[in-house]
């Protein structure tokens, strides 16, 4: 058969060969080839080469212009797309007898030879192309709005090349020589070896501060400066005391916090959305500017999800140069340089939760040059197996990083979404117009719901973008995060409406609901096989089109790597959840288990979510439906973001798009899987020790569940659920609560029908949760909130409900960012409850002038028996104050003022309590001040109490000769 012939009857295969991937790349290099083989001249070039035109155009106009030049070019052709596509892709097809090898003369011009040596001149100035700008610039042949079209961020590397050899060749002979001469120079010239590593580091720099300057959204159609938008998170370290550290962004990777001296990894740990992936990027531009990370010479950044998408083996030096930054010369001597200077080095993975396999240490690599798969490489460089020396710094949420990673960690970075003022500076930044800003902070002021929801910087990103909806809602404040993305999905949609000004109808859902479900699709495809970047051709698999990917929920996925296939990626994971979520409700055809699936515990998920279950909803073709543990998280969203549709809230939008039957069956199933999994939980309860209270130690997957009854909005839900709890005391400490949980937490817990502690030590709470947690307080009879980052504020709200509830009796805010003006609250607390048992302020800020003003309501209280300042900075004249208004107690047992700058006269005050007291107990005086006169005083005044058990007296300032004496005088004195 001629070549003519196989043109003509393969026409269908080659278009989708040359075009299935999405990418131009292909294209490009047929062409490269068929103008240097002549068989193209630079008219044809520009016929089939139009800008604007799709790549199926370009690919058929191709064709129709090599067909009518007959046999010999189609010969060539074909010649041309056998040398460049990939094996796989060549399968099937027919190219005919092999070419002879094309013969020419060389040409004579320079501008003739940018065509004739189009396809080596394409690989040798991809890595090059900054130095040959700067050559073309300095020599007066481009001017700077020449270099700029030539990088302009929309082109792949090998685009930027293209693009530079066009115009190059449109400026004439004299910029075409200027060009082949910086060519060979490049390559006969040896520069010196310490030269190299000096210029791949600046060759990084240049491309990690390109790559980190800008951070888009809306898939390009909104750029923001990172200096201009960047608000810092409140980053916390816990040593090894248990004691929490906050962090600002130069001490990730500093000594502050360190758990393991011989570890090199730094975790930055934080939920979907804290901001993680822009705090690296911070640090990057950071460091790329020479600001920040001053001692590393060379940062390599990786993208853990970009990592899932290559399927080869790679050695060390081959990850390095192929997905970070190609040396331009003495690439051998330049990773020699890094194995030798590792302590110069930082390599940071984004995403860690996001990576298809689950960290193991099982399989042992430490030879740089071998080739391997990639997890072996991530986790050997991780555990310091491979690279031993080289910091790293991942991200990850929580629950991704399990107890076998943790022991190759120096130290864990937590990441609790904005710090205090991050809201309202988020806002400032996002809106130029004063009066919008104000308008918008005043809305979210108004409704502390959604300002609960803001504390985590993508949701106020979602709230900011759609202000315009949200202050002209028709359809009320968003209430859950199922509220916040439907706003999102509206907002996006309305930028694209042909209607007047983009008013969106109230069937808007169901106008849009055929690129919703494709979307949505494509989202649970990717969360079932751990894939958060797409390529086209699975875009056009799915019969994603470009009007659905111009919406803006897909946008181009950028990256430092030399690929040149384009590639998609949803704005965000929490919207990849969502729109799965939206797949799983109006998806007609689902199976009735998905649900079902979504909802198991943990454990079930590991083995049970395969094809045969979450792959029902889906094509029964589509493989790789087997969950790791990284896919948890991910799977529960999407479970909150399913509740969160099918609630009554959400009837009228989902109405015409989906039948009532298929959703009221759906939501049914919802439900049910709630109370079973809630019902797991309880009956692991164990059963109380005698003598201590029936407890409940919830793990994060507990967290969960309240959640997604939250996003249902149906109180007979909570009611039922809590109907079947019972216990004394809820345990939920370093289980990642912050306001949002709060919120959900307080929607169900106020049902308890009986009195409960609640103990949420070692969270996020601060003010907003602690406002989000009123309406569950009557329940409470006892609030453990130690090292929330509380403050003055959140307690007087706190303390206004208080009041107002009988059975509420303990608190404990160790650890908080509390000072004097709290205690102006507590004291009137204290006269008005004369019921209230317990109050532990220690570590906060409280002085003498605080101790003061507390000391006035516990003068009235007749009620109190422990009461806690461990600390402080009280001093002798808060002591004094504070021994004055308790010497009358009827109830006191435990007072503790360890660490509070207590001296010799202080002591004496609480020597007149001890003599006093008929209730005492125990007194706590360590780490204070007091000399041998002190000690003495309450020796005299413990002779006259028997009832005493223990004073506390380590750290103090006694001899140890002191110590013995005086413990030989009194045996209930502890040194």
């Amino acid at each position: 058969m001629s070549t003519h012939q196989l043109i003509l009857k393969q026409r269908a295969e080659l278009l989708s060969v040359l075009c299935g991937g999405g990418s131009a790349e292909p294209l490009d290099c047929v062409l490269d080839l068929l103008l240097a083989w002549e068989v193209l001249v630079w008219e044809d070039y520009l016929s089939i080469h139009v800008a604007e035109k799709a790549l199926s155009y370009k690919v058929r106009q191709l064709l129709d212009v090599v067909y009518d030049k007959g046999e010999d070019a189609c010969s060539l052709l074909l010649a041309a797309m056998n040398q460049v596509l990939p094996e796989e892709q060549k399968a099937g097809l027919c190219f005919g007898k092999e070419c002879a090898e094309v013969g020419k003369n060389r040409p004579d011009t320079a501008t003739l030879t940018l065509l004739a040596d189009r396809p080596v001149l394409v690989r040798k100035l991809r890595d090059n192309i900054d130095g040959a700008l700067k050559v073309l610039l300095t020599t007066g042949c481009f001017t700077i709005k020449d270099c700029d079209v030539v990088q302009l961020p929309v082109y792949t590397p090998s685009q930027q090349v293209r693009r530079l050899l066009d115009q190059v060749r449109f400026k004439g002979e004299t910029a075409a020589k200027t060009l082949l001469q910086y060519l060979e120079q490049t390559e006969t010239t040896r520069p010196n070896p310490e030269d190299k590593e000096n210029h791949l580091s600046k060759k990084l720099q240049s491309s990690v501060a390109a790559q980190s300057h800008s951070l888009s959204t809306y898939g390009g159609t909104g750029h923001f400066s990172l200096d201009d938008i960047y608000t810092d998170g409140l980053l916390e370290v816990i040593d090894g005391s248990g004691e929490t550290t906050t962090l600002g962004l130069e001490d990730v990777v500093g000594p502050v916090g360190t758990l393991n001296e011989d570890a090199d990894t730094f975790l930055v740990s934080g939920e979907a959305g804290s901001g993680k992936s822009i705090l690296l990027q911070r640090l990057h531009l950071l460091w790329a500017r020479e600001a920040l990370l001053t001692n590393t010479f060379l940062l390599f950044p990786f993208s853990c999800r970009k990592l899932n998408a290559e399927p080869r083996e790679l050695s060390l030096k081959e990850l390095l140069f192929l997905h970070c930054c190609w040396p331009d010369r003495g690439q051998d001597e330049v990773f020699q340089f890094i194995l030798d200077h590792p302590n110069l080095v930082l390599f940071t993975f984004d995403g860690l939760d996001e990576f298809k396999q689950g960290f193991t240490d099982e399989e042992r690599h430490c030879c740089p040059t071998k080739q391997v798969p990639i997890p072996v490489l991530l986790f050997n460089l991780l555990q310091g197996t491979l690279m031993k020396g080289v910091m790293k710094v991942v991200t990850s949420r929580p629950q991704a990083v399990g107890q076998s990673l943790k022991h190759y960690l120096r130290k864990e970075v937590l990441l609790k979404g904005f710090a205090p003022g991050g809201i309202d500076c988020f806002v400032r930044k996002h809106h130029s117009d004063p009066a919008m800003a104000r308008r918008v902070l005043e809305s979210l002021q108004a409704n502390t719901v959604l300002l609960s929801l803001c504390h985590i910087p993508v949701f106020c990103w979602i709230v900011t973008k759609c202000h315009l909806e949200l202050l002209g809602g028709q359809d009320g404040i968003p209430q859950t995060i199922t509220d916040v993305y439907l706003l999102v999905l509206q907002h996006f949609f309305q930028r694209k409406s042909s209607q007047p000004q983009g008013v969106l109808g109230k069937a808007w859902l169901e106008e849009h609901l055929d690129t919703v479900l494709k979307l949505g699709q494509l989202a649970l495809e990717g969360l079932g096989a751990s894939c958060y970047v797409f390529s086209g051709y699975e875009l056009q698999r799915i019969g994603l089109t470009e009007q659905d990917v111009s919406m803006g929920f897909l946008i181009y996925c950028n990256d430092l790597s030399v690929t040149d296939c384009k590639r998609y990626e949803f704005l965000h994971i929490t919207l990849q959840c969502f729109f799965a979520a939206l797949y799983v409700v109006l998806n007609r055809n689902s199976d009735r288990s998905v649900i079902y699936r979504l909802f198991q515990p943990q454990y079930k998920q590991l083995s049970g979510l395969s094809q045969r279950c979450l792959g029902h909803c889906i094509d029964s073709s589509v493989e790789g439906w087997e969950s790791r543990v990284t896919e948890t998280p991910n799977l529960q969203i999407t479970a909150q973001f399913v509740s969160g549709l099918l609630s009554q809230r959400h009837h009228n939008l989902l109405l015409d798009c989906c039948p009532t039957a298929v959703r009221e069956r759906k939501a049914k199933q919802v439900v049910k899987s709630l109370s079973k999994s809630m019902q797991r939980h309880f009956k692991s309860i164990p059963r109380p020790v005698e003598g201590e209270k029936k407890s409940m130690h919830a793990m994060p997957s507990f967290v969960w569940l309240i959640k997604c009854i939250y996003e249902m909005q149906d109180s007979s839900i909570a009611q039922d659920t809590m109907a079947k709890l019972d216990v004394e005391h809820l345990k939920l400490t370093y289980c990642n609560i912050g306001p949002v949980e709060c919120t959900a937490l307080a929607y169900v817990l106020k049902y308890l029908r009986n009195p409960v502690g609640l103990q949420l030590d070692h969270n996020s709470v601060g003010d907003v949760g602690v406002e989000q947690l009123l309406p569950c307080l009557h329940i409470c009879h006892s609030l453990y909130l130690r090292n929330n980052n509380i403050s003055d504020e959140g307690i007087r709200k706190l303390l206004e409900k208080g009041m107002k509830c009988e059975r509420f009796q303990k608190i404990a805010l160790f650890n908080n960012n509390l000072t004097d003006a709290c205690t102006q609250h507590f004291a009137w607390l204290l006269k008005s409850k004369q019921n209230f048992l317990s109050l532990r302020l220690g570590n906060n800020n409280i002085t003498s002038q605080g101790a003061e003003q507390l000391a006035e309501g516990l003068s009235y209280n007749q009620s109190l028996q422990f009461l806690g300042f461990w600390g402080n900075k009280i001093g002798d004249r808060g002591a004094e104050a504070l021994a004055d208004a308790l010497k009358n107690s009827t109830t006191l047992i435990w007072l503790s003022l360890v660490d509070n700058g207590v001296g010799s006269a202080g002591a004496c005050a609480l020597a007149k309590l001890i003599s006093q007291s008929k209730t005492l107990e125990e007194l706590w005086l360590n780490k204070n001040s007091i000399s041998r006169e002190g000690v003495e005083c309450l020796i005299e005044a413990l002779k006259m109490n028997s009832s005493v058990k223990e004073v506390w007296l380590r750290g103090n300032n006694l001899s140890p000769e002191e110590e013995e004496e005086l413990s030989k005088q009194e045996s209930r004195l502890t040194f």
